[in-house]
Order: C-alpha cells, then structure tokens, then sequence
C-alpha cells in the first residue's frame, strides 16, 4: 500500500508550490497540493501552513488522467488535511474498485 512518503513532489505549475500524482493499478490516483498565489495573497490551494495539503481524486483514461468527483471518497477536493489523513484517503483510493 503506498503512503504518503511515497509520494515523489515536483514545482506546483501555478507557481509557489509543490505537487505530487500517483496513480494506482485500479484506475485511480491521487493529486496532492500545497501552493501560494502570487503576489503573497496567500494559500491557493485548501491549505493555511506548510503542515497542510490538498488532495483531489483522480480517474485514469486511456491516456490521461482527470479530476473525478464521483467515488464514495468524496465529491470535492479536500484540504487542510496532514500527511497521516493523505496516507489514510490514499489506502481508500487504492482499495475503490
């Protein structure tokens, strides 16, 4: 079961940030954010210290993945969540099928 640690963060494309996607053998994957707006007004992203992240849910195609607000998980993106709640929605992701 992958974690939170397994999570590999590269540069937020909005900027001031970081973000991580992992996809699952089961066709679904997570997208987890943390990023600030330019300008210094604030957190972007569900987010209100360096200690929170976002996550969103993904469904994988073919050849791309999306954003999917329909699994018993959520319909909506979640923030202020720590790396223990990420860890605990990412085993969820992985067990949908």
């Amino acid at each position: 079961m992958k974690t939170f640690k397994d999570l590999v963060f590269n540069n937020h494309p909005a900027g001031d940030g970081k973000q991580a996607v992992m996809l699952f053998p089961n066709g679904y994957g997570v997208s987890i954010v943390r990023f600030n707006l330019p300008g210094g007004f604030g957190y972007g992203s569900y987010t209100s210290d360096e200690s929170e992240w976002e996550l969103a849910v993904l469904k994988e195609t073919e050849d791309e993945w999306s954003l999917t607000y329909e699994t018993p998980i959520t319909d909506d993106v979640l923030g202020h969540l720590s790396e223990d709640d990420v860890t605990e929605i990412m085993a969820k992701v992985q067990s949908l099928k």
